[in-house]
């Protein structure tokens, strides 16, 4: 490879880069049908040619900007690391709500916007999220929770269990956008406390199901 290759290979990772912050600066402050292509490329500096050679159209770039937004919050790579651990599973759940309490307290600048405004107000765009980022995420979370109740996963009820436990921290993360109400003020407890109290009651939850599916079983 060229050296002037390398540096244009390089100066469209920038623009790329350029394009995506912020768009989801705007996305995040005014919505994604709110938003247009126009804003975006004056934001970025760019022209349009620039946005539609890198994302396709409005909705590739929203879609890139949502899937972004998801794994800077929390990535499959420290899911399935935490995963890997050697300790016990409530510990890896343990783990998975401190990146998330960590999240919404942090706020993740426009991250968090976005897809609180994505979870709103869900638009066509959101099964491409599901599909792309949440669900390889939630299989995940899934075998944590099997592991903790040895509840098989493919069981509607460690579905309903996973969706138990992780409706509380997708609150906080919405609440981190400024939704008024006491989830707000929950988020200005100490990091360790907040972390301690999500792990507990959903240990509780978790227990209290995998002992109705074991009596269940016995009959």
């Amino acid at each position: 490879m060229t050296k002037s290759s390398r540096s244009s290979r390089v100066d469209g990772e920038v623009t790329r880069a350029r394009i995506l912050e912020s768009a989801g600066r705007l996305f995040a402050k005014t919505g994604f049908a709110e938003t247009t292509s126009k804003a975006i490329a004056a934001e970025a500096k760019v022209d349009l040619a620039s946005i539609n050679y890198h994302f396709g159209n409005r909705a590739g770039l929203y879609q890139n900007v949502l899937a972004e937004a998801h794994r800077r919050i929390i990535s499959l790579d420290d899911l399935l690391k935490i995963a890997a651990r050697d300790e016990p599973a409530e510990t890896k759940l343990w783990s998975f709500f401190a990146i998330l309490v960590d999240a919404a307290q942090a706020g993740r600048g426009w991250q968090s916007g976005v897809l609180a405004r994505e979870v709103l107000s869900p638009s066509s765009n959101l099964q491409v999220l599901f599909t792309e980022e949440v669900q390889p995420k939630l299989a995940v979370i899934l075998g944590i929770l099997s592991e903790i109740t040895a509840i098989p996963a493919s069981d509607p009820a460690l579905v309903r269990c996973l969706i138990s436990t992780a409706a509380p921290c997708l609150m906080l993360l919405v609440a981190s956008n400024g939704l008024p109400g006491p989830v707000s003020h929950v988020l200005t407890m100490p990091k360790q406390q907040l972390t301690s109290h999500l792990h507990s009651f959903a240990l509780a939850g978790l227990k209290a199901i995998a002992h109705e599916c074991s009596a269940t079983d016995a009959l």
